[in-house]
């Protein structure tokens, strides 16, 4: 007997109706998935970290990273490409920090899940 599924074949219409309601748009959900997706990246979910406690550089991140510039600035045209990093450019150095609204509450959301569990 399997305890994940139901025993007997009832429908709750009024669940349904009420799911249905505040269940977003494909479109919608589409997209949060990708956002997901590129948080679920140990080396982005990292980058957007750093980035939080302070505005870097390409350089800074993959010294803090242990890995190559091109490396990081892969990661970091995803991520901006998606809207979650915000690049400036002063000279010849361009510095990226979190997108603060949207990229900071979805941190700070996935942080204070992790001292839940």
């Amino acid at each position: 007997m399997n305890q994940d599924i139901c025993q007997v074949n009832i429908i709750h219409e009024d669940r349904i109706a009420k799911a249905k309601e505040q269940l977003p748009q494909l479109k919608n959900v589409t997209q949060i998935a990708s956002i997901y997706k590129l948080l679920g990246d140990p080396t982005r979910l990292r980058i957007m970290l750093a980035l939080n406690a302070s505005e870097m550089c390409v350089c800074d991140l993959a010294a803090l990273l242990e890995t190559t510039p091109s490396a990081i600035s892969h990661q970091l045209r995803l991520l901006r490409t998606a809207g979650l990093v915000h690049a400036r450019k002063e000279g010849k150095i361009v510095y990226y920090n979190l997108e603060e609204l949207s990229a900071q509450g979805l941190l700070r959301e996935g942080l204070l899940y992790l001292e839940t569990i």
